[in-house]
């Protein structure tokens, strides 16, 4: 047997020891499960390439094929699951917004299997050719079998896709760490595409394409091995954003290679054949590879950069389009991890530096607190952060020279700190360097910068440039904190008058049940006046079950289920109580009405609230009027009443905000709690008042759309 025959068999053994390692060597995660299986599944489908290449009838060969087939149909759905969950530490967003597709990439691979279990290959015997060869048999793929190789292409695609958006996401030490298994992982799929698209080309079985699979796989493995004595374990932590990639370059490559395998195949049938075309697509698809590979590197773009700069006199940083960057990547960030998250991964590929730490100073200004870093984890800093007594002579140093600092050779007492906080990860990382972050004339926090690619010295453009890193981090770290400080103050104050109602009432109530309280020993035997405490007693419970329920509606988050409903039938139920008061007109003028998708129980709360509003503003006695009908994209309700109206001022500030009321009794909860669900709804609720001539209110609901 030569080489090549042994191949699948070597590549079976290595992927099973890798698995293994994976048992023994993982922290059980679903990342971990998912890599073990995976590697369990390549290891069976090397076996059975093996055992396909050993087997001397044809049924031997068609049983070990649709054996690994089978096998096949398990692989897209356990490696996108890896692909979802490795290294990404909010992978259970990724698996509930990729759920459905993670099924269907189990479920549509293994349905196709077990339907077509014995229809996936045909066998049948080549002719002689013209130099007098003798006739061989071969496998065709059938129909189900091309729609597995299809499922198993775009499987790969999408694997790639989130492999591409994991590395994007990491920066320094975290993608220093996972490197080699996500280059792994990559060079398995890429080469999968390869044989998966060439199956679907000539709809047939290549035992020698086959190959190529058992190879990557050694690779592959290597690599992976590489990345498990790198990092040591399998986990880490990088956060990828949830939307899609623009520019996606897994998509660009994956469809340029097939529109290009595509046209050659064609034109090789046209020409009458090309015995090597399937070396010349694999050349064309490693050749791709390469690419890749070249514009992910940080060291090839930090070379080029520096030749552009020295050769063709241009400044290193386009300071426009760096200083677009950083504002782009801050302006957003409302929470202080989120801006240091941002701020460690721009300066980390601005500057090509595998670690990249962020300290700001606690709220007590007792120390510095590990907020971003690309080469740290919070529980493996919380040893390395300096004391009170450092962090006093880190501010005194800043506060008298407030530039970046090179601190690798400097012995004074803060930069020892400012190292320790900062251990570099290479011998020759290069030097580290110290950005401070002050505002209003107070040191913020600092950030280290080290380990840089190739070890590159920091130049004076670099030093410039940290220079307004350091300034534009510290405004936007002190926006933060006083926006954190503005909306505890608005809270501290909602909550008072919040209080100030609650308490107001519940001491009514409480007057109440002490008055009963000191006149019952007296009237105790009056059965008159037990019974009058005992309603008493039952209307002051009543009254502050009520008081807390309302109060309660605000904690709960409001979630609507829109069916198909009637709005005039909901009216007619909400008004229906009040009609034939003696001092109350009740005007309805309810026209046919579109289909209308709300949520019926809220709606009738909002209706409900504008009616009664109505009455208690008209204090019983005037005109209620209301009416439906249909609008541009929906339809309108209106709820006009002749009470006493609001003032401008009132509708301004006022209306729709909690605990604002002019109702002696109300608490200023209704009309936010009807803004609010008129607004899930994707409508939208407005006012027409005047103080002495009434009040109207509109509520415009949206049909469905088609």
């Amino acid at each position: 047997m030569s080489i090549v025959s042994h191949l699948p068999f070597v590549s079976a053994v290595f992927g099973g020891l890798i698995a293994l390692a994976g048992i023994i060597w993982a922290r059980r995660s679903v990342s971990d499960w998912a890599f073990i299986a995976g590697m369990i599944i390549l290891a069976l489908e090397g076996v059975c390439i093996g055992l396909t290449g050993s087997a001397v009838t044809p049924i031997e060969v068609v049983q070990w094929q649709q054996w690994r087939l089978a096998i096949l149909s398990l692989l897209p759905g356990t490696w996108l699951l890896f692909s979802l969950t490795y290294a990404r530490g909010n992978a259970r967003e990724f698996l509930v917004r990729w759920r459905f597709v993670l099924v269907a990439a189990f479920l549509l691979p293994i349905g196709l299997v077990l339907a077509f279990r014995n229809d996936l290959l045909v066998v049948f015997l080549q002719q002689a050719s013209i130099t007098g060869a003798e006739s061989r048999w071969a496998l065709r793929v059938s129909g189900p079998a091309i729609v597995l190789n299809l499922l198993l292409v775009l499987g790969s695609i999408l694997i790639l896709l989130n492999l591409e958006r994991t590395f994007r996401a990491s920066v320094g030490m975290m993608r220093w760490r996972i490197k080699f298994m996500l280059l792994g992982v990559g060079v398995l799929f890429v080469v999968r595409i390869y044989t998966s698209s060439q199956a679907l080309l000539f709809k047939g079985v290549d035992l020698s394409i086959e190959s190529f699979n058992s190879g990557a796989l050694l690779i592959a493995g290597l690599l992976m091995v590489r990345a498990l004595i790198r990092a040591r374990h399998f986990t880490a932590d990088v956060y990828p954003s949830q939307t899609i990639l623009q520019g996606s370059l897994t998509v660009f490559l994956a469809g340029l290679y097939l529109l290009l395998v595509g046209a050659l195949a064609k034109l090789v049938a046209f020409l009458g054949g090309d015995t090597s075309f399937a070396i010349k697509a694999f050349m064309a698809l490693v050749s791709l590879v390469l690419l890749a590979i070249l514009l992910q590197s940080d060291r090839a773009r930090l070379h080029v950069r520096r030749f552009v700069s020295r050769n063709f006199q241009r400044p290193l940083y386009d300071y426009r389009t760096a200083w677009k960057k950083f504002t782009e990547g801050t302006a957003s960030r409302v929470e202080q991890t989120d801006l240091s998250r941002s701020l460690v991964r721009l300066v980390a590929d601005m500057f090509q530096a595998l670690s990249v730490t962020l300290w700001l100073v606690d709220e007590k200004k007792e120390t510095l607190v590990l907020t971003g870093s690309t080469s740290l984890s919070e529980t493996a800093s919380s040893h390395l952060a300096p004391k009170k007594g450092d962090l006093d002579e880190i501010a005194r140093y800043f506060h008298d020279h407030p530039e970046p600092v090179d601190i690798e050779s400097s012995t004074e007492p803060w930069a020892l700190a400012l190292k320790a906080c900062h251990p570099s990860q290479f011998q020759n990382g290069g030097d580290r360097v110290a950005i401070p972050m002050i505002g209003r004339g107070e040191l913020l926090g600092v950030a280290i910068v080290g380990d840089r690619v190739a070890g590159a010295a920091f130049s004076l453009q670099d030093f410039d440039m940290l220079k307004c890193i350091g300034d534009h981090a510290a405004s936007s770290v002190l926006n933060i904190q006083l926006s954190r400080k503005l909306l505890q103050a608005k809270e501290l104050e909602a909550f008072q008058t919040m209080a100030a109602f609650f308490v107001h009432d519940m001491k009514n109530a409480a007057s109440t049940l002490n008055l009963m309280l000191q006149n019952l020993p007296i009237h105790f035997n009056d059965p008159a006046f037990r019974e009058d405490a005992l309603r008493g007693v039952s209307k002051t419970v009543t009254h502050i079950n009520h008081l807390i329920a309302r109060l309660s509606q605000l904690r709960h988050e409001l979630k609507i289920q829109p069916t198909e409903a009637d709005l005039n039938e909901v009216v007619t139920k909400a008004v229906a109580p009040l009609e034939g008061t003696a001092d109350m007109q009740v005007v309805k003028a309810l026209a046919p009405l579109p289909a209308v998708r709300f949520d019926r129980e809220q709606i009738d709360k909002v209706v409900t609230n504008l009616v009664l509003n109505a009455k208690e503003a008209m204090d019983g006695k005037g005109e209620l009027r209301v009416t439906t009908g249909p609008s541009a994209g929906g339809v309108v309700l209106s709820v006009a009443d002749s009470g006493c109206g609001m003032s401008a001022d009132f509708l301004k500030r006022s209306l729709f905000r909690p605990f604002q009321t002019t109702k002696k009794s109300g608490l200023g909860i209704g009309m936010f709690q009807s803004k609010m669900i008129v607004e899930a709804h994707g409508g939208r609720i407005s006012v027409t008042s005047e103080p002495g001539q009434g009040t109207t209110f509109h509520v415009f609901l949206p049909s469905p759309k088609d």
